[in-house]
């Protein structure tokens, strides 16, 4: 296998482009926790294990310094990007669904750098992102990211199929971009009504009784009533962190196979 790839360097180039510029930019693995050694160790080992399929690269006539090849290596790390930009949107969904009610929370302002986001991110939102990372790892991710995304672009896509295919792939995130935030919605819909329910009811308390308080008492009747829901739901919220993950995953299958149709049409 060795004496194959050192025969056919371009496309194990092209491979491992591809699969750094993936782990460049999908959650997780780029975080500055991984050093960059074992970011190329990786995408050098993806692009081994994605050799064998790699029937939709056809560069084994191209020499390794000319401006064609140059060219195609920049193309298969935009296919990595795009794969990756979308794995990041899927997950912006959690993170985004804590800052929609850290703020009733009285949390918004403790905003800290989130490792794993790459951004500052209120305590609500990284404990959210840090939720869909662990069930990330529970449904074998890595697995889904590997060998169901990136194993299965490298069968059936290239950049002449993502060009011919553009306007699936700008469809793709632009959905994307729009699901992210009805998805936030949804999933911090539970515990935004009811802490609006919560302040409505404290506000009618403050009128009714107004030597109470409201600043003082308020903001940990809120914080209590977040917490309590918050782990009464968390079942549920696993579960809905799960379904939203495959549903990326399947997107991006589905962006196959319509540059698949779109490239077979043409």
């Amino acid at each position: 296998m060795i004496r194959e790839i050192l025969a056919a360097a371009p496309p194990f180039l092209l491979l491992a482009a591809r699969a750094l510029a993936l782990i460049e930019t999908a959650p997780l693995l780029s975080s500055d926790a991984n050093p960059q050694v074992a970011r190329v160790a990786l995408a050098g080992f993806a692009a081994y294990a994605a050799f064998p399929a790699a029937q939709a690269m056809d560069a084994r006539g191209l020499e390794i310094f000319s401006l064609s090849f140059a060219l195609l290596l920049i193309g298969e790390a935009l296919v990595g990007i795009i794969m990756g930009f979308f794995i990041t949107i899927l997950f912006s969904a959690f993170s985004t669904a804590g800052q929609f009610f850290s703020l009733p929370m009285g949390f918004s302002a403790s905003e800290t750098f989130d490792p794993l986001s790459q951004m500052e991110n209120p305590l609500m939102g990284q404990y959210l992102n840090l939720v869909a990372m662990l069930v990330f790892l529970t449904i074998d991710g890595f697995s889904g990211l590997f060998l169901g995304g990136f194993q299965r672009s490298v069968q059936s896509l290239n950049v002449a199929a993502l060009v011919l295919g553009r306007e699936a792939a700008m469809g793709m995130l632009l959905s994307g971009l729009s699901r992210l935030f009805l998805d936030a919605m949804v999933l911090s819909l539970p515990i935004l009504g009811t802490l609006f329910l919560t302040s409505l009811s404290t506000g009618l308390v403050s009128k009714a009784a107004p030597q109470i308080n409201i600043l003082t008492e308020g903001f940990p009747i809120a914080i209590t009533v977040a917490f309590l829901l918050i782990f009464a739901t968390l079942p549920f919220m696993v579960e809905a962190f799960s379904r939203v993950i495959n549903s990326g995953f399947q997107s991006i299958e589905n962006l196959y196979l319509q540059i698949g149709q779109k490239v077979g049409g043409a």
